[in-house]
């Protein structure tokens, strides 16, 4: 396997297991939300709030068509099932369950009040078995093949293009 850099370039035969695994939690997490963000858009009334979703709409349909020309280097692909709307809703969940957890480590290391940590902590474990349980959910039912990357990627891929495609 060579790897070399040409002209501040750097040249592999693929991504690396790492960066595949980034580019794999932002092409889920953006498909999810601009799905949602699609079909929350007609029932905005406030002008303003609406072009900004319209923007951000703009804003995720081109990072996720950027995003989709790098699946071809990931270090395997396969293109087979599509995710349906239980799958895009339970990503959802996933998706800001994984953000609340991440929110309240962050809150409990700014925190001095020892009540309100305590609270934080109750709350971060909370959030951390529901994650698990909408992780099982997805698992189960093939929308978070985990431990197959191929399918994986080809889920991102067909979801981003379903998101698109609205």
């Amino acid at each position: 396997m060579e790897c070399e850099i040409v002209d501040n370039t750097w040249n592999h035969e693929h991504l690396a297991w790492h960066e595949t695994m980034e580019l794999h939690e932002l092409v889920a997490f953006q498909s999810t939300h601009l799905t949602v963000f699609k079909k929350k858009l007609p029932t905005i009334q406030e002008p303003a709030l609406k072009a900004l979703y319209a923007e951000t709409i703009k804003t995720l349909e081109q990072n996720l068509r950027e995003l989709l020309k790098f699946y071809p280097m990931a270090p395997t692909m396969a293109r087979n099932t599509s995710p349906d709307m239980t799958a895009v809703e339970a990503a959802t969940l996933l998706g800001f369950l994984k953000t609340a957890v991440r929110n309240y480590a962050i809150a409990i290391t700014e925190t001095a009040t020892p009540q309100l940590r305590d609270t934080f902590q109750k709350q971060l474990l909370g959030a951390i078995s529901l994650h698990a349980k909408v992780f099982n959910f997805m698992y189960q039912r093939g929308f978070y093949p985990s431990y197959n990357l191929e399918q994986l990627l080809a889920n991102d891929v067909k979801m981003a293009n379903n998101a698109l495609n609205m």
